[in-house]
């Protein structure tokens, strides 16, 4: 899935391409993604043009001269950009074409995406009302992780990865900030101290500005109508590499299974120390 660094990077490829530019026609071939694409859409956005193209979280927003058209990625969505679009393909779900040629096309194989539209505003939305401060925004930081962590049994990682905490870190780079901190990913989140949330906090930081310089490097993809923007070449440090030795300490990078998802980490570099006994027991000898 499309985290934020991809969403991000997304945002600043296609901006150029389609700010101010007014929409001419509309393609909706699914009329149900995650949830049904609202019927008459494309009466709502013919004629209308792109006054911004904004981001919050995972999702990217479209706003127009009236309303505001929202993306969501999914699992496996992304858009591309044509000049002249090819035959649409069977998980072709919808173009958005601009005066001047350019055509946005959204792709989605396991239709998890989503392509809904907002009246009033886009804030207030549900999808969009609860979420947490961006990770890089001065709302953000390593005080405000400890004051909403009090009490909470859960392990840091899902901690972190609840989007009304934090908008926008998902699996990926949860791994990676962890490891940073030299965090293990099973501590209970109310357990860290005011400090180890201070530096976890910088290791977010850091990791998603990692990420956002590597996305600057696929920009240029998205005038290239072969591009398929994705994950970036990003060096990851743990993340997918179990089995493989910890580039620090050299021990073997462990994989494990928190509220099924996957969670690597070395066992060496990030801490045990803090993970409450009852835990180390039931996970003896991972």
């Amino acid at each position: 899935m499309p985290e934020l660094p991809e969403v991000e990077t997304i945002r600043r490829g296609i901006e150029p391409l389609i700010l101010r530019r007014e929409i001419v026609r509309v393609v909706v071939r699914t009329d149900r993604l995650r949830w049904p694409v609202p019927s008459g859409l494309e009466r709502r956005l013919e004629g209308q043009e792109i006054a911004s193209v904004e981001r919050r979280g995972k999702y990217l927003l479209l706003r127009l001269s009236v309303g505001t058209l929202l993306v969501h990625f999914g699992m496996s969505g992304y858009l591309r950009i044509f000049r002249e679009p090819p035959v649409a393909g069977r998980h072709d779900h919808f173009d958005i074409c601009f005066s001047g040629g350019t055509c946005l096309r959204f792709n989605d194989s396991r239709r998890f995406g989503a392509l809904l539209w907002i009246d009033g505003d886009p804030s207030a939305h549900p999808l969009l009302a609860d979420l947490g401060p961006e990770p890089l925004s001065d709302s953000f930081s390593g005080s405000y992780l400890f004051q909403r962590s009090r009490n909470r049994r859960g392990a840091v990682k899902h901690f972190i990865m609840d989007h009304r905490i934090v908008a926008g870190i998902g699996n990926m780079y949860a791994s990676e900030a962890l490891f940073d901190a030299g965090i293990h990913p099973a501590v209970p989140a109310g357990q860290l101290s005011f400090c180890r949330y201070a530096t976890l906090a910088e290791s977010i930081r850091k990791v998603m500005e990692e990420a956002l310089s590597s996305g600057e490097k696929t920009l240029g993809n998205f005038n290239n109508e072969s591009a398929r923007p994705g994950y970036f070449n990003m060096h990851f440090k743990v993340y997918g590499r179990a089995g493989e030795p910890c580039e620090v300490c050299g021990r073997p990078i462990e994989n494990l299974r928190i509220g099924q998802r996957s969670s690597f980490f070395c066992p060496a570099c990030q801490n045990r120390a803090d993970i409450a006994p009852a835990f180390r027991e039931i996970n003896n000898g991972r």
